[in-house]
């Protein structure tokens, strides 16, 4: 007997085909795909493809120039990216020019280290050979990163970035800074800053970090000299006491000129009264204090006292008469026999020390602060309200603390040098002294060198706050305060946060004592001290920075050229103090957008049709944000800015910083090189970037996890698009399903460009990745495979289906080329062409007639009880009673008739994707299979009957009806004769 060979169906079936790798590859695919998009001139393609629209523009906040990018740094620019590209893929002409700050102590300082390690003195090297190295150093690094954040895949005009070191910026930095001198806004003052003797240079406050330091705290007496009132006895009581102050920085009292109180604390005269004291204890039975009530038995603890009495409250009437001797006022030290008076203050306190604050207006912000609001009462009262300097920039001394030059406050190498106890012995001698001890807290620290910083007055540059600059009350605090409230904030409390520090901000500080930057470019008068100002001088000063740079300041004869024949070079001074990097960062706008078109917005003010953001971390509220605010509200009344967004920091996985010592970096170039730049960017992305976000080796291979099962979904799609013909079924003769999923696209429409105008990027890819799979991969298409691969090529439903996929792919792979575009480009040009990009596509137009509202809700109960036979099926997989699906025939038993209705008409079997299925209004057997959260639905399996068709592998009872294809369905059997008269007649 011969055997009849069966027929091999696969050559019928309709089966996924595509060159798609299932393995992305990306570390070697995404520089070939960079190269392609240098070769077909990307960039160029996107300008000319948005000439005409309104501009986005996503203005860059320059990295520093001086190392290779970290985690942050990659965080960052791949947040900008995912702007750009999003604004252009709906609609704006959204152009990104990157930009580098290559200024300032950072570069210096590597530059200084390299001479200290040969041994060389920077002093002994010409200014302008020095700077040629600084701008050397940072030229290597723009390129470095420059590769890098490419490799990012950071699309740009990385041709032309903007650098602060380039002449014509320099120029427009240094015209900045001549507006504020023209306008009156710029003065030279004095004031306490923050000051590091090690990198000898004031730090702003973005400069400064925290950490712990252990100081010499002192208590320290100033005896009453005068006191008023109509009381003698209270009067002669106060004459023999003394006021106690308490502070942290013993090295600040030859600065002291004042003590400050408050008139909301409670005072008392307190005597000591214990007797046999030690010969060593500082403080003497009968010794009379004025303390804080509420601190007084804690300074009485440190000064080793047990025994002691209040004698009568002091009101603040009576402080408010009282003037006090310098502790040093009996020592032979010369230069402290002034009077030192009591000054009621907000910012004393009763929370610690003694109720007294210890004020010198040359070493603390508030103690300058209430120095100067009482100058003018000072000096009637014949007080001299001169400002001493006493401590250098190299720490030391200076005259104007007599008896103590030679000691230094820090070190070079900022160690705690020998000032502290200098001043200890002194007021041990004096007899001033009533208690020691030591405090660990958290002190300012340069950022750079982690050395701690000191307060200390000097001659700067400063920009008023709050002098009216045209007209009344126009100031610059005023200007600031009224462009925070008409810009829009991401997230909306960083509208709050820079609020308040413009609110309560000193005077902007602009000068630093270094050599490489922009200098200050104003002459002094000699005589009176006054500014010039002169359009004429200014004028060649631009000219000469547009050529050549700010080295031309530093050059031979450079005042005589500037000045002209207008005015005589003796008479006046050159300043060389150089800039505040942050005015240079901050005047960018300036440099940047407004003199590139494709960058400048066409408006008047805020609010035109162009738009505005600067995107950074939220420390940037007090940096860049901050400066560029302040720059561009002095010079052009208004912030350069519509809208302002901010992320947070990088932390480890664990949640702690991140750190060297601790093991636990992450960097970026390592994700690159193992991953491929979508998988740092796929994390950047679905990171709720607002807050602090977290990375490691765990994160990432998440991330690598949902990276895969949307590859594996696009690649699927991609395999049935091979089979695609492009017949069109019209909207209304679709299956419900294939319009289900258009009702999903269209919604997902409005939350997909909602989102990406609010920054929210974690939500587009989540709702599109959620989407995917459990909407997509685990059911629609899972549904639909049987109709795709085994339906006739004739099939209505096999030509929606194929229809609506390839909907779902333009708007799947366009909505999420923002932030995947390797991938994206890599899946586009899959099914489009070698020739296309997705970046050159807009999001695509999806009909708002496609929301049906109705009928998704009738298949969100479809779908309920689906999710109920899937339960049933999966416990019968693994019990082993069935291989497939397919091979089951569960009775469903559905007693809720608002779901019955909605099964009512659709093959439920299909949509279960078992073979047979039969529906039920009785009530189910105990034995049947439920879910808590589904009443009214519970399943029966059983097993299909009939025969297994070759072709689909459904077990039916009419397999074999059709005499033709004895082998498989009439359903399959129809599509087997189509196929074989198209091969045939083939």
């Amino acid at each position: 007997m011969t055997e009849t060979k069966t027929r091999d169906y696969s050559e019928t079936l309709n089966l996924p085909k595509t060159d798609y790798p299932m393995r992305a590859g990306l570390p070697k695919k995404e520089p070939e795909i960079i190269a392609r998009w240098k070769e077909m001139n990307l960039y160029g393609k996107l300008r000319e493809a948005g000439s005409g629209r309104s501009k986005f523009i996503l203005h860059d906040g320059p990295p520093y120039a001086n190392g290779n990018i970290h985690i942050g740094h990659a965080l960052n620019k791949t947040l900008k990216d995912i702007v750009t590209r999003s604004m252009q893929m709906t609609g704006w002409d959204s152009n990104y020019v990157p930009g580098w700050d290559c200024h300032g102590l950072p570069i210096e300082w590597k530059i200084e280290e390299q001479y200290r390690s040969k041994g060389k003195n920077k002093d002994e090297v010409p200014i302008n050979e020095f700077r040629q190295e600084c701008r050397d150093f940072a030229s290597h690094w723009v390129e470095v990163q420059k590769k890098e954040f490419q490799r990012l895949g950071i699309e740009g005009d990385w041709d032309a970035p903007y650098l602060t070191m380039r002449f014509e910026s320099e120029a427009v930095i240094a015209k900045e800074l001549m507006k504020f001198a023209m306008s009156g806004q710029l003065y030279r003052g004095s004031k306490p800053i923050m000051w590091s003797v090690v990198e000898k240079t004031a730090l702003a406050e973005a400069e400064i970090e925290y950490h712990d330091y252990q100081s010499d705290m002192i208590w320290v007496k100033f005896p009453v000299v005068t006191a008023g009132g109509n009381d003698a006895e209270a009067v002669d009581q106060l004459l023999d006491a003394s006021v106690v102050i308490w502070t942290t920085t013993p090295w600040t009292m030859p600065g002291n000129r004042a003590v400050s109180y408050s008139s909301r604390i409670d005072y008392s005269l307190y005597e000591v009264t214990q007797e046999g004291l030690p010969d060593d204890n500082w403080v003497q039975t009968g010794d009379l204090l004025i303390l804080a009530d509420a601190l007084a038995g804690e300074v009485f603890k440190n000064a080793r006292i047990e025994d002691f009495k209040q004698v009568r409250h002091v009101s603040a009437d009576e402080l408010a008469t009282v003037t006090v001797a310098h502790p040093y006022r009996d020592l032979d030290l010369g230069g402290y026999q002034f009077d030192v008076p009591l000054l009621n203050g907000d910012h004393v306190t009763d929370d610690a020390g003694t109720g007294f604050v210890h004020t010198a207006p040359g070493h603390g912000a508030d103690d300058f602060e209430i120095w100067m609001a009482n100058a003018k009462d000072l000096e009637e009262r014949g007080i001299d309200t001169t400002i001493p300097f006493t401590v250098a920039d190299d720490g030391f001394y200076t005259k104007d603390a007599p008896g103590f030059e030679g000691h230094q406050v820090i070190t070079h190498k900022g160690e705690k040098g020998k000032a502290n106890k200098a001043n200890i012995e002194a007021l041990k001698q004096a007899g001033n002294l009533i208690g020691l001890g030591r405090l660990k807290h958290q002190y300012p620290h340069s950022w750079r060198s982690k050395k701690p910083i000191i307060f200390r007055n000097t001659p700067q540059w400063f920009v008023y706050m709050d002098r009216d600059i045209d007209g009344k009350d126009d100031t610059l605090r005023s200007r600031a305060l009224n462009a925070i409230d008409n810009t829009r904030f991401a997230p909306a409390s960083g509208q709050k946060r820079l609020r308040s520090m413009i609110e309560s901000r000193p005077d902007w500080v602009l000068s630093r004592q270094r050599a490489w930057g922009v200098p200050i470019t104003v002459f002094i008068h000699k005589d009176t001290a006054e500014v010039l100002k002169n359009e004429t001088v200014n004028a060649r000063i631009f000219d000469a920075f547009a050529t050549e740079g700010a080295d031309a300041w530093y050059a031979d004869g450079a005042k005589e050229r500037f000045l002209g024949s207008d005015y005589k070079p003796e008479d006046w001074d050159m300043v060389f103090d150089i800039l505040d990097v942050w005015f240079d960062s901050g005047s960018t706008h300036a440099f940047c957008m407004e003199k590139r078109e494709d960058l400048n917005p066409t408006r008047k003010g805020l609010g035109g049709d162009d738009y505005v953001l600067y995107l950074e971390g939220s420390d940037q509220h007090r940096g860049w944000f901050h400066s560029s605010l302040l720059e561009s509200c002095g010079t052009r009344g208004h912030a350069p800015y519509d809208a302002v967004l901010t992320h947070g920091f990088t932390m480890a996985e664990d949640g702690r910083k991140m750190s060297k010592s601790l093991g636990n970096q992450t960097f970026p170039q390592d994700i690159i090189k193992q991953y491929g730049a979508d998988i740092l960017r796929l994390w950047a992305a679905s990171a709720d970037y607002a807050e602090d976000q977290r990375i490691g080796p765990e994160i990432i291979k998440t991330s690598v996890d949902s990276y895969r099962k949307l590859r594996n979904t696009l690649r699927w799609m991609l395999g049935s698009l091979g089979h695609a013909t492009g017949e069109e079924v019209a909207f209304e003769d679709m299956p419900e399903l294939e319009r289900l999923m258009l009702h999903r696209l269209a919604e997902l429409d409005e939350l997909v460009r909602k989102a990406y105008w609010d920054f929210d990027y974690k939500r587009v890819f989540h709702h599109l990745f959620s989407f995917m799979t459990l909407e997509l991969s685990a059911f629609y298409f899972d549904v639909r495979k049987d109709a795709l691969y085994c339906d006739a090529g004739s099939s209505v439903r096999r030509k929606a289906s194929l229809q609506v996929i390839e909907k779902l792919f333009n708007c799947l792979v366009t909505w999420m080329a923002p932030l995947l575009p390797f991938t994206m480009e890599e899946t586009w040009t899959s099914h489009h062409g070698a020739a296309s990009s997705v970046h050159l596509e807009q999001f695509p137009e999806v009909p708002a007639s496609w929301k049906d509202d109705a009928l998704a809700a009738k298949w969100t109960k479809i779908r309920t009880v689906r999710r109920v036979i899937t339960g049933a099926l999966e416990i019968e997989r693994r019990e082993k009673r069935i291989g497939s699906s397919l091979e089951a025939h569960p009775v469903v038993h559905v007693t809720d008739a608002d779901l019955m209705a909605a099964l009512e008409g659709r093959d439920m079997a299909d949509i279960a994707i078992t073979s047979q299925l039969t529906l039920s209004t009785d009530e189910a057997p105990e034995s049947a299979f439920t879910l808590d959260d589904t009443p009214g639905v519970a399943v029966v399996p059983g097993l299909a009957s009939g025969k297994k068709c070759a072709r689909s592998w459904k077990i039916l009872p009419e397999v074999g009806k059709d005499a033709d294809y004895p082998d498989v369905t009439p359903r399959d059997a129809d599509a087997l004769r189509e196929w074989d008269k198209e091969n045939t007649a083939a």
